[in-house]
């Protein structure tokens, strides 16, 4: 069994070493970012064009195959946003099954009923019962956070959603975000036979880019690339090569003047929101096993004339690169040679923080 609180971090990146490599192949490790570091931490699950109405119910499972909590969006009476635990307080039942409209929720195991709110209304055969209701009855409320459209929820998140979003908001809040439009054919999940940890380090750097990516480095200027680093997050500055696959930003940006091609922010521990000219795609990284990770891809098109053009054109190949990449490092680590290597102070500033933060969750 590995010991997870010896891992250590040097915080100057100079002198630092990555993760040892029983990180990203012993089963350990996975087991103890489930409830460590992900339970921890808040995780994107809908956005608000599916709960339009008072009285709509929106069950789903945060991220399901592993965390699989069971969570209830819920829209009231009185129009307000809801998010609570979709498990019954009677008997454990799961309370909604399947999205639907009502003024109340009804467990169909034995019929006790709640507001759309999760306060408990009735439970037949509990009239004799004591000290009842109480407020255990009700249905445990579940922290949620909103930017723009996209509702996040947090199981026990150890830090505050606006701490984690701020950066985004300072950076992006221009965006008409009422205007992205989900698109259902161009998001799917990927299979990644590689370690989850493994896989957001590859994202977190474009050290690689003109090594694995040869349509990616033509549509970037690779000499400017820039990382900038925040508490939870971090951000990749991708600056486009030719202005007409940029951005046209607001005077109010801080990149404003710059040929911005994307923006891709990763939020700890597993969740990426890149953006590009024509929208947004949104990337959940989850464990299934040390050497087996499913990456949902989510699409939002803000303007579709931009679909085909600069570093938000070929998303689906840079991702099957990024995979075949990956994937050989997952053989890699698994040798008797390797064990830890060193960070590229100039170009794996955002591996280097992932690692200190994952490192600070999983010893708690």
């Amino acid at each position: 069994m590995p010991t997870t609180q010896t891992i250590e971090i040097d915080p100057d990146i100079t002198r630092a070493e990555t993760l040892p490599a029983a990180v990203y192949r012993e089963a350990a490790y996975v087991e103890a970012a489930r409830e460590r570091v992900f339970a921890r931490s808040w995780q994107f699950v809908a956005d608000l064009d599916r709960l339009k109405g008072p009285g709509h119910a929106l069950p789903l499972t945060v991220l399901e195959g592993y965390l699989n909590e069971p969570l209830l969006l819920t829209r009231d009476a009185q129009d307000r946003l809801n998010c609570f635990s979709n498990v019954c307080t009677h008997r454990g039942n799961l309370l909604v099954e399947g999205e639907c409209h009502g003024q109340q929720l009804r467990c169909r195991y034995h019929g006790r009923c709640f507001a759309m709110d999760g306060r408990f209304v009735s439970a037949p055969g509990f009239d004799e019962a004591a000290d009842f209701p109480r407020d255990a009855d009700n249905l445990a409320r579940v922290a949620y956070g909103l930017w723009g459209k996209f509702i996040f929820a947090g199981v026990d998140p150890a830090f505050p959603f606006d701490q984690l979003m701020s950066p985004l908001r300072e950076r992006l809040d221009w965006l008409p975000f009422e205007q992205f439009t989900f698109d259902p054919t161009r998001s799917r999940d990927y299979l990644v036979r590689a370690n989850w940890a493994l896989y957001c380090d590859n994202y977190l750097e474009g050290f690689h880019i003109p090594y694995v990516h040869p349509g990616l480095a033509t549509a970037l200027d690779v000499r400017a690339y820039r990382t900038e680093i925040f508490d939870y997050a971090n951000l990749q500055v991708g600056v486009a090569s030719h202005v007409e696959e940029s951005f046209e930003l607001p005077d109010s940006s801080p990149d404003h003047g710059e040929k911005i091609g994307a923006y891709y922010f990763w939020l700890f521990p597993n969740t990426m929101f890149n953006f590009y000219p024509w929208g947004l795609s949104i990337n959940i990284v989850m464990p299934l096993a040390p050497d087996r990770t499913r990456v949902s891809f989510i699409t939002y098109v803000w303007d579709a004339t931009k679909l085909d053009q600069g570093a938000g054109a070929s998303i689906d190949r840079v991702e099957r690169e990024d995979e075949d990449i990956v994937e050989k490092v997952q053989k890699g680590v698994r040798s008797r040679f390797y064990n830890r290597g060193r960070y590229s102070p100039e170009r794996e500033r955002g591996v280097h923080h992932f690692h200190r933060l994952l490192t600070e969750f999983l010893k708690q």
